[in-house]
């Protein structure tokens, strides 16, 4: 099963997002493990990532964690699904992301 992490400021953020986008994979068949966590944690994240999305409001910090992650695909959530909530949209994202289109 894939994982993906979603990264966020303090990782509360994206907690709602995670929930919209497990249930557009529950809708879709999609078997993803998705994680919302602080970009703080990153190292404990880097080793079991298959994909990371950052939250927009951490955009700045795309290249530092692309650096420390270097195989893994990095992302930012675009803003507007991250404002509206939209998991269905940042879910395909993450499927175009990990090439499971």
């Amino acid at each position: 099963m894939k994982k993906i992490f979603l990264l966020c400021s303090a990782g509360m953020s994206t907690s709602l997002l995670v929930n919209k986008m497990k249930e557009a994979a529950k809708k879709q068949g999609c078997q993803y493990e998705i994680t919302a966590t602080s970009l703080a944690n990153l190292k404990e994240v880097q080793q079991q990532a298959d994909l990371i999305l950052l939250a927009p409001q951490v955009r700045f910090d795309k290249e530092r964690v692309e650096k420390a992650v270097k195989d893994v695909p990095v992302d930012i959530v675009d803003m507007v699904a991250y404002g509206m909530m939209d998991g269905e949209k940042v879910l395909n994202q993450a499927k175009k992301l990990l090439k499971d289109e």
